[in-house]
């Protein structure tokens, strides 16, 4: 009896090669003779479809992508802004979306075309939200009829759109009701601030994480619009441009397509600005941390925080609410309005020297031969690191030539600087 059923067992293995190795003998029931009854292999399973395409079908120009505001958003692609706390990220992302819902270039960027803007507050509650949105109506003169229609509000507060079920991932509520909402308001940009509060699952997991961007990218494809996860930035030292800032796992740095940075000014960025250093935290910079689809800007783009009052007092609270904002604003340029004839008067000073006969030198510790305090005695609006920064760029352009001499004072010789009269500014 035992050979008979170890044939059956040898038979059916061979006959059906895509089926695992079968169950044990006890498992199958078996005839009155004893022996095992073998059931019918499965059918296989038809394979999904790659929906694979040939590229010598398609050879003609896609059509361009489909940007919404500056480099910042575009349908199909996920985007994100890093920055810490208290930095200005919910003034910002708040400005920039009433600038697509009303078709204004309030934060200076350009406003491809005027979009409904779907925006999730998952931290304030809807009051706090309206005080936001307030500021930013009363600084820009933005009326109601400006909004109607074209900005829609929420704060959910506990609705994820990913979480664990029965100990596997899966999409949460949240996911259907976005779903709806999009379809039926016709929604171009969707907001959701901040991405640490859209799920319940384990952020330093990269593949919890790529989840949970799977399925905003999902919405993102299947709806044809833009989504936008505003993220924290983990602790310590923050780099402007810095894609690495974000909490959590890398994988919701890789899934976002145009990734951005906030960072506030830096002492340096003040010192070369010129900005009081009282005023210092009210500047905030945005750099392209991730850009795949454009190319990275060259120079930041630069925020001030502003404060609105409301005028929402009441009696018991006679002064009301001061809410923050943000406007563009432009650092100084180094070279900006001034003229050659000043330029030359400072080359004339350097090639001149000082009275005592020593030469002017660039270096870090050059006390009074120090060549940026000529720049500065006759650009009198300029700061010590712009200064600095013409002597640097002469230098390094063949303008001004750094030379051995023989130092009258110390007796020693040093390296000072002279002008090279061919490349002097016309």
């Amino acid at each position: 009896m035992q050979i008979a059923h170890d044939q059956v067992l040898l038979a059916f293995a061979k006959v059906t090669p895509q089926r695992e190795e079968p169950p044990p003998h006890d498992t199958y029931p078996e005839a009155a003779d004893g022996e095992p009854i073998v059931a019918d292999p499965a059918p296989a399973l038809t394979p999904a479809s790659l929906d694979e395409w040939d590229a010598g079908d398609r050879c003609g120009v896609p059509p361009p992508r489909e940007w919404l505001l500056g480099n910042q958003f575009c349908r199909r692609f996920l985007s994100g802004l890093l920055a810490p706390g208290a930095t200005g990220k919910t003034a910002l992302r708040t400005l920039q979306y009433l600038a697509l819902a009303t078709g204004r270039p309030l934060t200076g960027q350009h406003v491809f075309k005027r979009s409904r803007v779907l925006l999730l507050s998952l931290e304030d509650d809807d009051t706090e939200l309206q005080r936001r949105l307030a500021a930013a109506r009363i600084h820009y003169d933005i009326a109601p009829n400006d909004l109607k229609g074209w900005l829609f509000c929420a704060t959910p507060k506990g609705i994820k759109l990913a979480g664990l079920k029965d100990g596997a991932r899966a999409a949460g509520p949240l996911e259907a009701m976005l779903r709806k909402v999009i379809k039926d308001r016709q929604i171009d940009l969707l907001g959701l601030d901040p991405f640490v509060k859209l799920h319940d699952l384990e952020e330093n997991d990269n593949g919890a994480m790529d989840f949970v961007c799977n399925l905003l990218v999902k919405l993102a494809i299947e709806f044809n619009i833009a989504v936008d996860v505003p993220h924290h930035t983990k602790k310590g030292l923050q780099t402007a441009g810095d894609a690495d800032a974000g909490r959590g796992a890398s994988a919701a740095r890789d899934a976002g397509r145009l990734m951005y940075t906030l960072t506030r000014m830096a002492d340096s960025e003040r010192d070369a600005f010129g900005v009081p250093p009282e005023e210092q935290r009210l500047f905030i910079r945005l750099d392209s941390a991730k850009v795949n689809t454009a190319p990275p800007s060259g120079e930041a783009t630069w925020f001030k925080l502003i404060g609105v009052r409301l005028d929402n007092g009441t009696p018991d609270y006679p002064q009301g609410d001061e809410v923050q904002t943000v406007v563009p604003w432009s650092p100084p340029k180094t070279w900006d309005g001034i003229s050659s004839a000043q330029l030359n008067a400072v080359l004339d000073d350097i090639e001149a020297g000082l009275p005592n006969g020593q030469r002017y030198s660039n270096a870090s510790k050059a006390a009074d031969r120090a060549a940026w305090q000529v720049v500065q005695r006759h650009c009198l609006d300029r700061t010590e690191p712009q200064c600095r920064d013409i002597v640097k760029t002469w230098v390094r352009n063949g303008v001004l030539i750094t030379e051995d001499y023989d130092d009258p004072i110390t007796r020693k010789p040093l390296k000072g600087l002279r002008v090279c009269h061919g490349k002097r500014p016309s």
